[in-house]
């Protein structure tokens, strides 16, 4: 069970769009969060001028979703100076540092090694890196406190609109039961169609689709002119999500998807309605169980 945590959020410029000092209760991780154009201003930041890690987010070049590089500055300053006139895709950044300044190169480098890891693991977005940096030599307690610094990174990113880390959720969500209180148990829905059937449920991450799953391997003319669907499926194709078995698609690991309607797009290679097409063991549709749901 997660444990609940507050963050304090300091809108330093009074742009809430601007710079922004994220710090997470009782703990040591810093965020300093700020969009491309404002480098300049907030480079006198004293948190630049100290050693840690840093994301870089933006559009990928075709325009369909977002694009992540990962990276570790001592400080960290220099190096967003270098990716200014090295890098264009980049519109935000967030560097993390530790309050009071604890953190040192091996510590950033484990940091990094461990972000790049999980990106690649997830695959839900991808990245501008070139490599895949092994982790330094760290004693055990430097190591199991930078695994500590590391799960409060990870708690406050998707506070920050950050998804790139995080692998489906496991399955004990809350669910929909029809007439009933909701179970410790998820609601495994179905989508069957086209000769190929998938499984998956709602999570607060989004909408999860188990492993093993088919999806068809042809599409339709709709689905073709939907260009975030096929890039999607590009992407999952691309990063062995999707595999090629036979008559179908398979899915090698739980992927999440942002939404139910999204998912099933994959599975049937079409313009779909999940909230229809996701029905329950008793056929009930994901809308009827939502509905039944929200009267209760």
């Amino acid at each position: 069970m997660s444990t609940p945590f507050s963050l304090r959020i300091f809108v330093a410029d009074g742009d809430p769009d601007g710079l922004r000092i994220v710090e997470r209760f009782n703990a040591s991780a810093r965020a300093v969060v700020f969009p491309r154009a404002l480098l300049p201003q907030v480079k006198a930041r004293p948190e630049l001028q100290q050693t840690g890690v840093y994301l870089l987010l933006g559009p990928r070049p075709d325009g369909e979703g977002e694009l992540l590089y990962v990276g570790e500055g001592d400080p960290i300053l220099p190096r967003l100076q270098d990716h200014q006139s090295k890098k264009d895709f980049w519109t935000r950044a967030i560097g993390f540092v530790a309050v009071g300044g604890l953190l040192n190169k091996a510590h950033v480098q484990f940091l990094e090694a461990r972000l790049i890891a999980l990106a690649r693991a997830a695959k839900r977005v991808p990245l501008d890196n070139g490599n895949s940096p092994g982790e330094p030599t760290l004693s055990e307690a430097d190591r199991a406190d930078m695994e500590v610094f590391l799960s409060h990174m990870l708690g406050m990113l998707p506070v920050l609109g950050v998804h790139a880390f995080e692998s489906a959720p496991a399955a004990a969500v809350s669910v929909l039961t029809a007439g009933g209180p909701a179970s410790a148990v998820p609601a495994l829905l179905y989508c069957n169609g086209k000769g190929v059937e998938a499984t998956g449920y709602e999570s607060s991450q989004g909408f999860v689709v188990k492993a093993g799953s088919q999806a068809v391997k042809a599409v339709t003319a709709s689905f073709t002119q939907m260009a975030g669907a096929c890039e999607v499926r590009d992407d999952l194709l691309k990063n062995g999500v999707l595999v090629d078995e036979g008559d179908a698609l398979r899915f090698t690991q739980d992927y999440v998807f942002s939404a139910p309607s999204s998912a099933s797009d994959i599975v049937l290679g079409g313009c779909t309605n999940g909230r229809l097409t996701w029905r329950d063991a008793k056929g009930r549709t994901l809308k009827e169980l939502q509905t039944a749901e929200a009267s209760t």
